[in-house]
């Protein structure tokens, strides 16, 4: 169905706008210094990010005028291409950190794995808005898995873990499209098990906890059927969390070292303090310099006189914590959150099978990119690498969160105007 007029929700938008234009204002603060030239001087990093906020608000507009019959249909190319450059990324790419991940355009570094998220959202959404689809259906849901699974694996082999480790959001996307939840619930407490385990040490406990919900589960069904049942789901569970228990010591060790570093900096910085745990470090102590409201913008001492490394990119937020204070990064998270709720309302509302997923998609990948680059900058998750959304600098990223949320408010806007929702 063409579309009507140009209804578009609003919040999403005002929401967008306000974090982009937070975020260059972060990046500003970092890459500023007294001698720096106009705010549009493309030699500098906030030059070139204001440049890349003009190309992607362009984009955007072009997204906007898509018709959706045409943004379904170009799902599967899209995931094509995805997985082609993805593919030459590993031949031709460019090492950054590490990782192959780079691939050079008209001189400007681009970074596949972004436009593969996407990809994958689209593709997915394709494939499960299928007349008939379930994922109680072995071979489907086997195919769905694969879509996920098969971009995943080529980021790892480009030696990026912590993009790859990004579609593991799309998790709930089947959670929400009818997984059994014994899945994401057994795949949750593998990892607390192991975190607790790493942090603690303390393997009695865990299997204690484990015994203990077996037990109460267990009174608390009187029907001998249910008790039979359950009974075998503990014994099964009990079996391989205390086996996880017991073995996850011997599952690091056999890590890469720098990935066995960052793993264990998570619990003590202080392991490292001037290698793998220096960044984790003087992040939290550049938000905790920043109180409730913060030195002022421009007036960060550790913003200022770079204390903390990458901190244009992977620790942008402590930026903020130093300048903008408590005040700041509770409003930073507010408004992700805000929009998080957003799509979560434009996917539950929108008139296709095909926009609810995407919108699934599309708020899965923004809460763990949110989720994980927060906590690793105060130290709750390992140090992986991966963007703020809308805050750290590259065009690569900025562009991709654009494309992203634009194509869902571009759907939703369908519902909008042939029902005439002004919610």
């Amino acid at each position: 169905m063409g579309r009507k007029n140009f209804d578009f929700d609003i919040v999403t938008l005002l929401l967008y706008l306000g974090l982009v234009l937070f975020g260059w204002m972060a990046i500003y603060a970092v890459t500023f210094t007294n001698t720096d030239g106009a705010l549009f001087d493309l030699s500098t990093m906030h030059g070139k990010q204001i440049m890349w906020v003009g190309i992607s608000l362009v984009v955007a507009l072009v997204v906007l005028s898509l018709d959706n019959r045409f943004i379904e249909a170009i799902s599967y190319f899209a995931y094509g291409a995805a997985i082609l450059m993805l593919i030459l990324v590993l031949f031709i790419g460019k090492e950054v950190n590490g990782a192959k991940s780079w691939l050079i355009i008209a001189g400007q570094p681009f970074q596949p794995s972004e436009f593969a998220k996407m990809a994958t959202a689209l593709a997915l959404a394709r494939y499960m808005s299928r007349l008939n689809f379930s994922l109680n259906n072995t071979s489907q849901a086997l195919v769905a898995g694969l879509l996920v699974i098969v971009p995943g694996i080529i980021v790892i082999l480009q030696n990026d873990t912590g993009s790859a480790l990004v579609f593991a959001s799309f998790l709930i996307v089947f959670f929400r499209e009818g997984l059994n939840p014994f899945i994401p619930i057994l795949i949750l407490l593998t990892g607390l098990v192991a975190v607790v385990t790493l942090g603690t040490g303390k393997v009695g406990w865990i299997i204690a906890i484990v015994l203990g919900v077996g037990v109460l589960s267990f009174l608390y069904f009187d029907n001998p059927r249910y008790r039979i049942k359950i009974a075998v789901i503990h014994i099964i569970a009990f079996g391989y969390l205390a086996g996880l228990s017991f073995s996850v010591d011997k599952i690091v060790s056999k890590l890469p070292p720098h990935q066995q570093i960052r793993i264990k900096i998570l619990f003590d910085p202080g392991q490292d303090p001037r290698g793998a745990g220096y960044n984790v470090i003087q992040s939290k102590i550049a938000i905790g310099s920043g109180g409730v409201s913060g030195k002022g913008y421009l007036d960060g001492n550790y913003t200022k006189y770079k204390f903390v490394p990458k901190q244009e990119t992977d620790f942008i937020y402590c930026t903020v914590g130093e300048e903008f204070g408590w005040l700041g990064t509770s409003t930073v998270l507010i408004m992700f959150f805000l929009l998080i709720v957003r799509l979560l309302f434009l996917a539950e509302n929108s008139k296709t099978r095909f926009a609810r997923i995407y919108g699934y998609s599309v708020l899965s990948i923004l809460f763990f990119h949110v989720f994980v680059n927060v906590g690793m900058t105060i130290g709750l998750v390992p140090v992986i690498g991966i963007p703020l959304p809308f805050f750290s600098y590259g065009g690569s990223s900025l562009l991709s969160f654009t494309v992203l949320i634009f194509l869902m408010v571009n759907l939703y806007s369908y519902r909008a105007s042939v029902l005439g929702s002004k919610l």
